[in-house]
Protein backbone atom coordinates (compact mmCIF):
# COMPACT_ATOMS: atom_id res chain seq x y z
CA UNK A 1 0.00 0.00 0.00
CA UNK A 2 1.48 3.21 -0.81
CA UNK A 3 1.30 5.09 2.20
CA UNK A 4 4.05 7.36 4.31
CA UNK A 5 3.59 6.67 8.19
CA UNK A 6 2.48 10.57 8.48
CA UNK A 7 -0.97 12.08 8.90
CA UNK A 8 -2.68 12.86 5.85
CA UNK A 9 -6.10 13.20 4.15
CA UNK A 10 -7.94 10.64 2.74
CA UNK A 11 -10.34 10.37 -0.57
CA UNK A 12 -11.86 7.18 0.09
CA UNK A 13 -14.57 6.56 -2.76
CA UNK A 14 -17.12 3.17 -3.81
CA UNK A 15 -18.10 3.78 -6.88
CA UNK A 16 -19.17 7.74 -6.85
CA UNK A 17 -19.73 7.64 -2.92
CA UNK A 18 -17.08 9.46 -1.10
CA UNK A 19 -15.92 8.50 3.01
CA UNK A 20 -16.80 11.78 5.16
CA UNK A 21 -15.72 12.12 8.77
CA UNK A 22 -18.81 13.45 10.71
CA UNK A 23 -18.23 16.79 13.36
CA UNK A 24 -20.39 19.08 14.90
CA UNK A 25 -23.19 20.74 14.06
CA UNK A 26 -23.90 18.58 10.96
CA UNK A 27 -20.23 19.60 9.80
CA UNK A 28 -18.30 16.85 7.09
CA UNK A 29 -14.89 16.96 6.54
CA UNK A 30 -12.37 14.65 4.51
CA UNK A 31 -11.08 12.02 7.02
CA UNK A 32 -7.11 12.80 8.47
CA UNK A 33 -4.92 10.34 9.93
CA UNK A 34 -2.03 8.18 9.41
CA UNK A 35 -3.76 4.95 8.38
CA UNK A 36 -6.92 4.97 6.31
CA UNK A 37 -10.41 5.54 8.03
CA UNK A 38 -11.60 2.01 5.49
CA UNK A 39 -10.26 -1.16 4.33
CA UNK A 40 -8.10 -0.22 0.99
CA UNK A 41 -5.87 -2.56 -0.94
CA UNK A 42 -3.52 0.17 -2.85
CA UNK A 43 -3.75 4.07 -2.70
CA UNK A 44 -1.80 6.62 -4.56
CA UNK A 45 -1.10 10.19 -3.74
CA UNK A 46 -3.27 13.43 -4.77
CA UNK A 47 -1.12 16.37 -5.48
CA UNK A 48 -2.49 19.86 -3.92
CA UNK A 49 -0.13 21.84 -2.36
CA UNK A 50 2.47 20.89 -0.16
CA UNK A 51 0.58 21.87 3.13
CA UNK A 52 -2.50 19.81 1.84
CA UNK A 53 -1.12 15.80 2.25
CA UNK A 54 -3.23 13.27 0.67
CA UNK A 55 -4.00 9.81 -0.81
CA UNK A 56 -7.00 8.76 -2.46
CA UNK A 57 -8.43 5.26 -3.49
CA UNK A 58 -11.28 3.35 -4.31
CA UNK A 59 -12.86 0.95 -1.95
CA UNK A 60 -14.19 -2.60 -2.96
CA UNK A 61 -17.22 -2.55 -0.53
CA UNK A 62 -19.82 0.03 0.41
CA UNK A 63 -19.21 1.40 3.83
CA UNK A 64 -22.23 1.56 6.17
CA UNK A 65 -22.97 4.82 8.08
CA UNK A 66 -21.83 4.77 11.27
CA UNK A 67 -21.40 7.74 14.42
CA UNK A 68 -17.94 8.86 12.42
CA UNK A 69 -18.77 8.55 8.76
CA UNK A 70 -20.83 8.63 6.15
CA UNK A 71 -20.92 8.31 2.67
CA UNK A 72 -22.03 10.86 0.21
CA UNK A 73 -22.24 11.06 -3.42
CA UNK A 74 -19.61 13.01 -5.46
CA UNK A 75 -22.35 15.35 -6.32
CA UNK A 76 -24.00 15.85 -3.32
CA UNK A 77 -20.90 16.54 -1.10
CA UNK A 78 -21.42 20.11 -2.91
CA UNK A 79 -23.57 20.77 -0.04
CA UNK A 80 -21.32 19.00 2.82
CA UNK A 81 -17.98 20.03 2.23
CA UNK A 82 -16.76 23.72 1.90
CA UNK A 83 -15.97 24.94 -1.79
CA UNK A 84 -12.15 24.13 -2.40
CA UNK A 85 -12.91 20.98 -0.65
CA UNK A 86 -15.08 19.41 -2.96
CA UNK A 87 -13.04 20.72 -5.95
CA UNK A 88 -10.19 18.90 -4.22
CA UNK A 89 -12.33 16.07 -3.86
CA UNK A 90 -13.70 16.24 -7.62
CA UNK A 91 -10.12 16.09 -8.38
CA UNK A 92 -9.62 12.69 -6.32
CA UNK A 93 -12.47 10.93 -8.20
CA UNK A 94 -11.34 11.75 -11.55
CA UNK A 95 -7.85 10.20 -11.04
CA UNK A 96 -9.62 7.13 -8.90
CA UNK A 97 -11.93 6.60 -11.95
CA UNK A 98 -8.79 6.94 -14.07
CA UNK A 99 -6.56 4.63 -12.22
CA UNK A 100 -9.29 1.95 -12.23
CA UNK A 101 -10.26 2.15 -15.87
CA UNK A 102 -5.85 2.42 -17.19
CA UNK A 103 -4.52 -0.80 -15.05
CA UNK A 104 -3.25 -2.38 -18.73
CA UNK A 105 -1.75 -0.81 -21.23
CA UNK A 106 -3.76 0.04 -24.71
CA UNK A 107 -1.38 -1.00 -26.76
CA UNK A 108 0.28 -3.86 -25.58
CA UNK A 109 -1.76 -5.11 -22.59
CA UNK A 110 0.94 -5.45 -20.32
CA UNK A 111 -0.30 -3.44 -16.52
CA UNK A 112 0.66 0.14 -16.62
CA UNK A 113 2.98 1.52 -13.79
CA UNK A 114 2.49 4.97 -11.77
CA UNK A 115 4.75 7.79 -13.46
CA UNK A 116 4.16 10.64 -12.48
CA UNK A 117 1.05 11.73 -9.83
CA UNK A 118 -0.94 12.28 -13.38
CA UNK A 119 0.46 9.82 -15.93
CA UNK A 120 1.40 6.45 -16.10
CA UNK A 121 3.68 4.26 -18.05
CA UNK A 122 4.08 1.17 -19.67
CA UNK A 123 7.44 -1.08 -18.37
CA UNK A 124 7.33 -2.80 -21.78
CA UNK A 125 6.66 -0.57 -24.78
CA UNK A 126 7.15 2.39 -22.81
CA UNK A 127 3.86 4.05 -23.78
CA UNK A 128 3.18 7.01 -21.25
CA UNK A 129 -0.78 7.50 -20.48
CA UNK A 130 -2.67 10.03 -18.71
CA UNK A 131 -6.12 10.71 -17.19
CA UNK A 132 -8.56 11.33 -20.08
CA UNK A 133 -10.97 14.32 -20.07
CA UNK A 134 -14.02 14.31 -22.15
CA UNK A 135 -15.12 18.41 -23.18
CA UNK A 136 -17.98 19.44 -23.58
CA UNK A 137 -19.69 22.62 -24.02
CA UNK A 138 -22.65 24.46 -22.52
CA UNK A 139 -24.27 27.55 -24.25
CA UNK A 140 -26.72 30.16 -23.57
CA UNK A 141 -28.52 31.59 -26.06
CA UNK A 142 -30.13 35.15 -26.18
CA UNK A 143 -33.18 36.01 -28.02
CA UNK A 144 -33.75 39.76 -27.44
CA UNK A 145 -34.47 39.83 -23.50
CA UNK A 146 -35.53 36.26 -23.36
CA UNK A 147 -33.23 32.89 -22.89
CA UNK A 148 -33.45 29.38 -24.29
CA UNK A 149 -34.05 26.76 -21.13
CA UNK A 150 -34.37 23.55 -22.23
CA UNK A 151 -35.19 20.00 -19.94
CA UNK A 152 -33.22 16.87 -20.38
CA UNK A 153 -34.33 13.80 -20.24
CA UNK A 154 -31.32 12.78 -18.45
CA UNK A 155 -32.37 15.94 -15.48
CA UNK A 156 -32.96 14.25 -12.26
CA UNK A 157 -35.84 16.82 -11.69
CA UNK A 158 -37.74 19.35 -13.10
CA UNK A 159 -35.23 22.27 -13.43
CA UNK A 160 -34.35 23.57 -16.80
CA UNK A 161 -31.23 24.24 -17.96
CA UNK A 162 -28.63 24.77 -20.82
CA UNK A 163 -28.23 23.03 -24.59
CA UNK A 164 -25.19 21.54 -24.03
CA UNK A 165 -22.78 18.25 -25.83
CA UNK A 166 -19.87 16.17 -26.48
CA UNK A 167 -16.94 17.62 -28.48
CA UNK A 168 -16.77 15.64 -31.33
CA UNK A 169 -13.02 14.71 -33.21
CA UNK A 170 -12.15 17.63 -35.85
CA UNK A 171 -14.48 19.77 -34.31
CA UNK A 172 -13.71 23.14 -33.24
CA UNK A 173 -15.64 24.32 -29.98
CA UNK A 174 -17.81 26.93 -32.06
CA UNK A 175 -18.67 24.20 -34.56
CA UNK A 176 -19.47 22.22 -31.45
CA UNK A 177 -22.02 24.42 -30.69
CA UNK A 178 -23.58 25.16 -33.53
CA UNK A 179 -23.79 21.41 -34.51
CA UNK A 180 -25.48 20.89 -31.41
CA UNK A 181 -27.33 23.75 -31.00
CA UNK A 182 -29.11 23.04 -34.25
CA UNK A 183 -29.64 18.86 -33.54
CA UNK A 184 -31.10 19.74 -30.31
CA UNK A 185 -33.24 22.65 -30.94
CA UNK A 186 -33.08 23.71 -34.98
CA UNK A 187 -32.05 26.70 -34.01
CA UNK A 188 -29.94 29.09 -35.91
CA UNK A 189 -27.10 31.16 -33.70
CA UNK A 190 -24.16 33.44 -34.31
CA UNK A 191 -22.08 35.67 -31.97
CA UNK A 192 -20.39 33.03 -29.92
CA UNK A 193 -18.08 34.40 -27.13
CA UNK A 194 -16.66 32.59 -24.45
CA UNK A 195 -17.79 32.37 -20.54
CA UNK A 196 -15.80 30.44 -18.46
CA UNK A 197 -15.15 26.58 -17.74
CA UNK A 198 -15.46 24.26 -14.73
CA UNK A 199 -13.86 20.83 -14.07
CA UNK A 200 -16.98 18.45 -14.15
CA UNK A 201 -15.92 15.23 -12.29
CA UNK A 202 -19.34 12.78 -12.93
CA UNK A 203 -16.75 11.11 -13.53
CA UNK A 204 -14.21 12.83 -16.16
CA UNK A 205 -15.21 15.80 -17.76
CA UNK A 206 -14.77 19.82 -18.41
CA UNK A 207 -17.82 22.49 -18.88
CA UNK A 208 -17.00 24.84 -21.55
CA UNK A 209 -19.52 27.60 -21.22
CA UNK A 210 -20.20 29.94 -24.11
CA UNK A 211 -22.99 33.07 -24.74
CA UNK A 212 -24.46 33.07 -28.29
CA UNK A 213 -27.30 35.33 -29.50
CA UNK A 214 -30.67 33.11 -31.42
CA UNK A 215 -29.98 33.89 -35.86
CA UNK A 216 -33.32 31.95 -36.72
CA UNK A 217 -35.39 28.78 -36.83
CA UNK A 218 -38.32 27.12 -34.53
CA UNK A 219 -37.83 25.50 -31.96
CA UNK A 220 -37.73 21.69 -33.02
CA UNK A 221 -36.49 19.44 -29.80
CA UNK A 222 -34.80 16.52 -30.52
CA UNK A 223 -37.22 14.36 -28.91
CA UNK A 224 -34.41 11.31 -27.59
CA UNK A 225 -32.58 14.67 -26.09
CA UNK A 226 -35.07 16.96 -24.41
CA UNK A 227 -38.25 16.91 -23.17
CA UNK A 228 -39.18 20.29 -22.83
CA UNK A 229 -37.60 24.25 -24.20
CA UNK A 230 -38.79 27.38 -24.79
CA UNK A 231 -37.53 31.20 -24.62
CA UNK A 232 -38.26 32.46 -20.66
CA UNK A 233 -37.98 36.02 -19.86
CA UNK A 234 -36.00 37.35 -16.48
CA UNK A 235 -39.28 37.29 -14.97
CA UNK A 236 -40.83 34.51 -15.75
CA UNK A 237 -38.31 31.72 -15.30
CA UNK A 238 -38.95 28.08 -14.68
CA UNK A 239 -36.67 25.64 -12.05
CA UNK A 240 -32.95 26.35 -12.48
CA UNK A 241 -30.22 24.29 -11.59
CA UNK A 242 -28.33 23.83 -8.77
CA UNK A 243 -25.71 26.44 -7.67
CA UNK A 244 -23.46 23.64 -7.87
CA UNK A 245 -23.50 24.01 -12.28
CA UNK A 246 -21.77 26.18 -14.50
CA UNK A 247 -25.05 26.52 -16.32
CA UNK A 248 -26.32 28.01 -13.26
CA UNK A 249 -23.66 30.57 -13.10
CA UNK A 250 -24.45 31.26 -16.53
CA UNK A 251 -27.88 32.05 -16.23
CA UNK A 252 -27.64 34.60 -13.05
CA UNK A 253 -24.86 36.34 -14.96
CA UNK A 254 -27.16 36.95 -17.66
CA UNK A 255 -30.17 37.76 -14.83
CA UNK A 256 -27.93 40.29 -14.18
CA UNK A 257 -27.66 41.77 -17.21
CA UNK A 258 -24.13 40.66 -17.73
CA UNK A 259 -22.97 42.86 -15.94
CA UNK A 260 -19.81 43.16 -13.69
CA UNK A 261 -17.30 40.31 -12.37
CA UNK A 262 -18.35 36.89 -14.09
CA UNK A 263 -19.17 34.56 -10.83
CA UNK A 264 -16.43 31.92 -10.15
CA UNK A 265 -16.59 28.23 -9.83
Amino acid sequence: MDMNKKSQYWFLFFKDKLLLKKGKDNQYAIPFGEQPPAPIKSSFEVIFSPDIPAQAASMDDDYPENEQYAQVGLRASWDYLPREWYKRAGKAHQLVHWDRNSRYCPACGTPMAWHTHISKYCPKCKKETFPVISPAIIVLIRKGDEVLLVHARNFKGSFHGLVAGFLEVGETLEQCIQREVMEETSLSINHISYFGSQPWPYPSGIMIGFFADYVSGEIKLQDDELSAGAFFSRDNLPELPSKLSIARRMIEWWKNGEKGEKPEF
